[in-house]
């Protein structure tokens, strides 16, 4: 009977798998980042540059997102024009940051994120399909 050696090189294999799946998030997540970015309205350039990345390579996930209010405004817009219907539905009014007041009955929505991602999906779908 031939001696077989029976080699296990599981650790080596998912250790390189992950170590792909990580690479291609911080490659996908960063395409987003920079299509958002392209993509922001620019007042201040507060929002536009507070746009992050974070990978979680434990759980194998990125997150593109903004810790800025501004953002869920820029996304999903106020009052009239709340994307969901459910804004505020009288006017109101506000002081800028140059102390003019303005009146309004909303801020329509610029759908930053959505439509970035939509837009840059299948370039990662393709980019993902290459790898496998």
């Amino acid at each position: 009977m031939p001696n077989i050696v029976f080699t296990d090189n599981t650790a080596q294999v998912v250790g390189l798998l992950e170590q792909e799946a990580i690479a291609f998030l911080y490659e996908a997540g960063n395409e987003l980042l920079s299509e958002v970015r392209r993509n922001s309205r620019v007042d201040t350039g507060q929002t536009k540059n507070a746009w992050e990345l974070v990978v979680d390579e434990i759980s194998l996930t990125a997150i593109v997102g903004n810790p800025m209010e501004n953002a869920i405004w820029e996304e999903f817009g106020t009052g009239e024009y709340a994307v969901n219907g459910n804004g505020r539905q009288t006017a109101w009014k506000y002081k800028d940051r140059h102390g003019k007041w303005h009146t309004t009955t909303g801020k329509k929505p610029n759908r930053t994120l959505t439509k970035s991602f939509n837009k840059v999906k299948p370039k990662i779908a393709r980019r993902l399909q290459q790898m496998g």
